[in-house]
């Protein structure tokens, strides 16, 4: 299989693996400032939910959606589960759009699913026609609806931002120009993104995109991926033979972060000069695009994992797993090459982390502890629910 692109700086690839072999040496990890304490009720709450809902998934920008999965002027893809029916369209102009997926006339969704609108979205109630820039262009009996203000009756513009491969938007809609539904994503990244751009995203071609519904908390979800304390326990027959347990680097960018983990291959980069060390092919690369993207960079493709509360429940949750692969799989081997990698990772989270964390939940309403401990040795998970928590309460 072809190698990724990936591009990471240098000299910042050489400094994170100067970290990763000094703590090898020492048998350490990056530790975080202290313990930490975080209330059970954070998981189970039905108002902290509706504030996260409010605050992180209907005021900040969203990751919603590929560059590869929208192609062609006309294609489309429709997301609900912010808790707001949004459509995302590439316009004749090419330009990409978001809209809230609601008909002006009686409020039927215009679009379902993802596809080819071939010019004009149709509402399926009563057919009135909408253009992909989101123009009411079509009433079926308009001498019905006299005097209309048809350019009033556009669909509702949400912001949105196409950058580096990544389609970003808000639920929050706009009523004003379309000059002010764009997002200044590179702000709202705060510092990360010329590393995201690194990796060159737009390169890379959707091998699949599974759904997985799931009996936990959104931010559960998001723990899984945040510690390696658990790889020599849990994961002992699949992943700890690859990777170091209990061993990690964590750096921030104002809410977002980056985890890495360390392959035991890493080793093999004592013998090489330095400017032949490749981070990227001895570990795993764990973003979290705040509040609820992760992001994963491995040695030959890119994961990107979207979590969502589930129906406004707090003990359900929604994951959207997009498989990105560096060129178009067109052979018999590449498929089934792929198909490997896909099934080992679905299998590792559905056979291990996932039902542990629907155990945890699970065990919540027993009442046996009002807190989690998060230790020294986990300070990603331990950023990320104080990073929370900071922002709804």
């Amino acid at each position: 299989m072809a190698q990724p692109k990936l591009l990471m700086d240098q000299n910042l690839q050489t400094i994170l693996v100067h970290e990763i072999l000094q703590h090898i040496d020492a048998g350490t990890t990056q530790l975080a400032d202290e313990i930490y304490a975080n209330p059970v009720s954070n998981y189970t709450s039905t108002d902290r939910l509706s504030k996260e809902l409010e605050v992180l998934f209907r005021q900040r920008p969203l990751l919603v959606g590929l560059s590869c999965q929208l192609p062609e002027p006309g294609d489309f893809l429709t997301c609900d589960h912010s808790g707001i029916p949004q459509l995302i369209v590439r316009g004749e102009d090419r330009k990409v759009r978001a809209f809230m997926n609601v008909c002006r006339h009686r409020g039927a969704r215009v679009a379902e699913g993802h596809g080819n609108t071939r010019k004009r979205f149709r509402c399926p109630y009563h057919g009135w026609n909408y253009d992909t820039s989101g123009k009411l262009v079509g009433i079926p009996d308009k001498q019905s609806f006299p005097g209309i203000d048809r350019p009033a009756c556009s669909l509702i513009s949400l912001p949105v931002t196409e950058s580096d491969g990544m389609i970003w938007a808000s639920a929050t809609p706009v009523l004003a120009s379309e000059a002010s539904t764009k997002i200044d994503i590179d702000s709202q990244l705060e510092g990360l993104g010329a590393e995201l751009r690194s990796y060159d995203v737009a390169s890379y071609h959707q091998y699949a995109s599974r759904a997985l519904h799931l009996k936990m908390n959104w931010k559960l979800v998001i723990d899984t991926f945040l510690e390696p304390y658990h790889f020599g326990v849990l994961h002992k027959n699949s992943i700890s033979p690859i990777f170091f347990s209990n061993l990690c680097l964590f750096h921030s960018f104002g809410p977002h972060l980056r985890v890495t983990y360390p392959r035991r291959s890493i080793e093999s980069l004592r013998d090489r000069p330095e400017a032949q060390w490749d981070l990227v092919t001895h570990t795993a690369l764990v973003y979290v695009l705040f509040p609820n993207t992760v992001f994963v960079v491995q040695a030959d493709h890119l994961e990107i994992w979207r979590i969502y509360p589930m129906n406004n429940a707090v003990d359900r949750s929604v994951i959207v797993l997009d498989f990105l692969v560096p060129e178009p799989t067109v052979s018999e081997s590449a498929r089934a090459h792929w198909e490997r990698n896909l099934e080992l990772v679905i299998r590792t989270v559905s056979d291990e982390d996932f039902p542990t964390g629907e155990g945890i939940q699970f065990g919540f309403d027993s009442g046996a502890q009002s807190h989690l401990t998060y230790g020294r040795n986990e300070p990603a998970l331990t950023y990320f629910e104080q990073t929370v928590s900071k922002m709804v309460e």
